[in-house]
């Protein structure tokens, strides 16, 4: 219609049934090769050794194999968990001598999960293990079970424990084992096929039809939880070791062990610093020591002093200090007062932490800080009396009574909001969880606040009625009231200290728990009495 010229011309030798083939020869090439890299991938011919796999080779265990474990850490340099290196010291004598244990009829521990929070030592001490045993060791993390295609972790799990049979006694140790180990779903709603294959076979290996004689299996997880119940019984894992965070002498143990190799000053103290830390495990003790020989080396210092090991310490719990923050005189004068004021009403609370340093360097979010030193025994326990708590908010809501009664309820700021949010959460949990209210009763109500091991606050729901939360809200409120009276009463009657606090925190910006209570013996102080 355009006026475009157009030929058409048939091919030469043009034959049906041979461009059909060919056309069909791409497809099937193609499907060939999937075939065949499928085939590679589940560890059939050319996938084993010697074959056309190589690389591919996704059916075997990527886990590291040592004849004789070097892994240069024995029982010695594992410090602050003494109970898990016992359980652990009799699986590594039953390897050693066994004879003594299968005279009285004693079989070998099939399995021994390592629980405990992160940074507790769990992975060293599988290490420690390997080098004191002297047995082949296997080592492998649970995710390297789990792949793209279906059926591959179960291979690996086959292949890693045929390896382990080979070289029976030995040990494998599977990191992480939560990755693989959870709870196996309902089936209802689809699920993980793969991460399923892969625990039930290693369900089955570990004690299954033929069983598996002379592998002991080590594990470590910090989610003991969501692991399936089927994995934990006796018979696959027989010992459950739990490495908790270590207590003030397996802290300064631990101390002792990361300061190998560092120039220290006289002045360091570890009992000191053990005292400083609580709560902090193995890891954490590491990191402080190796910030502090940053500070050091940043110092141009050749030893690493206390007070090095100090600011480290306040930069791990708040943050680096903003040493070049531009902080008006009314700021300064206010941060001061309202840090005083919590320093005065814990140092006059009865039974209640004393304070260990106050700061008005401003680090991380906060505008000026009040350290208090807890009691080692009252955490380890975690048995907190009625009495300490209502002193624990109390000194949280001193902070903004100093403003109101230094500057003026019109005066106050934004600085109480997290001791807000902490006097809220403590009085809460009297009321609803710790039977601390007359009205309510010993009744916990409200349901489990989650698992305090995993340091998690999950939401709860209600079963309770309106008129029973109306009650909790009324004795919530109740017990804030009296925390600030108590809090303003204590500020008013020793306000003369409290002018001379801040006054020197002004001026020096940091002051320590020895500076800060000769303030309270020359203005002849008084704990308060309620």
């Amino acid at each position: 219609m355009n006026g475009v010229d157009i030929s058409v011309s048939e091919g030469e030798g043009g034959n049906g049934l041979l461009n059909f083939l060919g056309n069909l020869l791409f497809p099937i090439l193609t499907f060939a090769g999937v075939f065949f890299f499928f085939r590679r991938a589940q560890g059939g011919p050319g996938g084993g050794p010697g074959g056309l796999g190589g690389p591919m080779d996704f059916g075997r265990s990527k886990s590291k194999f040592q004849e004789v474990p070097e892994t240069g850490v024995t029982f010695a340099d594992v410090a602050g968990a003494d109970q898990a290196k016992l359980e652990l010291q009799e699986v590594v004598d039953f390897l050693k001598n066994p004879d003594k244990y299968t005279a009285l009829g004693a079989k070998i521990p099939k399995g021994c999960l390592l629980v405990g929070p992160p940074g507790t030592g769990k992975t060293l001490l599988a290490r420690a293990v390997a080098g004191e045993a002297g047995v082949p060791f296997f080592s492998c993390a649970a995710s390297e079970f789990v792949e793209l295609f279906v059926g591959v972790g179960a291979s690996r799990v086959r292949d890693l424990f045929e390896k382990a049979k080979s070289k029976a006694p030995c040990i494998v140790f599977i990191d992480e084992i939560d990755a693989v180990g959870r709870q196996r779903g309902a089936g209802l709603g689809g699920g993980n096929d793969e991460r399923e294959q892969t625990i039930n076979q290693l369900l089955t290996e570990m004690d299954g039809f033929s069983g598996n004689s002379g592998v002991i299996v080590l594990a470590a997880t910090n989610r003991p939880d969501v692991l399936d119940s089927a994995l934990l019984r006796p018979g696959r894992f027989d010992r459950q070791v739990t490495v908790d965070r270590p207590d003030v002498a397996g802290r300064v143990r631990i101390l002792e062990v990361h300061s190998r190799g560092k120039a220290l000053a006289k002045d360091v103290d570890f009992e000191k610093i053990a005292r400083r830390t609580p709560g902090f495990t193995g890891a954490d003790l590491q990191n402080l020591m190796n910030e502090a020989a940053i500070l050091a080396a940043r110092r141009d210092l050749k030893e690493i002093s206390k007070d090095e090991i100090s600011d480290a310490l306040e930069r791990i719990i708040a943050g680096p200090e903003k040493k070049n923050a531009v902080v008006s005189e009314e700021k300064k004068k206010l941060v001061a007062y309202h840090e005083a004021g919590h320093a005065l009403v814990g140092a006059l609370m009865p039974e209640y932490d004393p304070v260990a340093k106050i700061s008005i360097i401003p680090r991380g979010q906060a505008g000026g800080l009040t350290f208090f030193a807890p009691s080692e025994e009252r955490l380890e326990s975690g048995l907190y009396s009625r009495s300490y708590l209502e002193n624990q908010m109390a000194v949280a809501l001193g902070g903004r009574v100093a403003e109101e009664v230094i500057f003026g309820e019109d005066n106050v700021t934004t600085g109480a909001s997290n001791d807000f949010m902490q006097v809220s959460r403590v009085a809460r949990q009297m009321v609803e969880r710790f039977g601390f209210s007359k009205k309510i009763g010993q009744v916990a109500i409200g349901g489990p606040g989650g698992n305090p091991f995993l340091g998690q606050q999950m939401s709860s729901q209600k079963d309770y009625s309106m008129a029973t939360a109306d009650i909790v809200d009324a004795e919530v409120r109740e017990l804030v009231e009296r925390a600030y009276a108590r809090a303003k009463q204590i500020i008013n009657t020793h306000n003369d200290i409290l002018h001379k606090l801040a006054q020197l925190l002004i001026e020096k910006e940091t002051v320590d728990g020895e500076e800060f209570m000769s303030l309270f013996i020359d203005g002849k102080a008084e704990l308060f009495v309620a």
